[in-house]
Parts: structure tokens; sequence; C-alpha cells
């Protein structure tokens, strides 16, 4: 299994978990923004200079979020 298929099954058993402790989708926000936070701060960790990557990042996460609400689709 390669790291990536790794890290999407530890990414759907989180989203399980979350899902089954806090069953209204809307108490997902918090952590949302935890895990966005914890990536900012890795970001920053493994180099600095990566902050400006890592706001684009986000621009770019708004407008997927966006395009989400108008389309319904990913």
């Amino acid at each position: 299994m390669s790291q990536e298929d790794e890290l999407r099954e530890v990414l759907n058993e989180t989203a399980k978990e979350i899902s089954r402790i806090y069953d209204n989708p809307r108490t997902w926000q918090s952590w949302m923004i935890y895990l966005l936070g914890r990536l900012e701060e890795q970001a920053r960790d493994e180099n600095p200079a990566h902050i400006g990557s890592f706001t684009e990042m986000l621009s770019a996460l708004q407008d997927g979020i966006r395009n989400r609400l108008r389309t319904g689709g990913w």
C-alpha cells in the first residue's frame, strides 16, 4: 500500500469517527478548522517560506468550496 493510500485510509477512518461522535454535520466545522490549523503549523515548522503556499492553498480551497456550493460536486 502506498503512503497516499495509507493516508487516505486514515482520513476516511477519521471522517467516520467524527461522523459517529457528532452526527450533525454543522458541528464538523470546528474539526475542519482544527485540521487546517494543524496543517498550517506543519507548513510553518517545516519551512517558514511555505506559509505563502499555505495561504494560496486556502484561497484555492475557498474556490473549491464555492464551486461545490454552486455545482453540487467536488
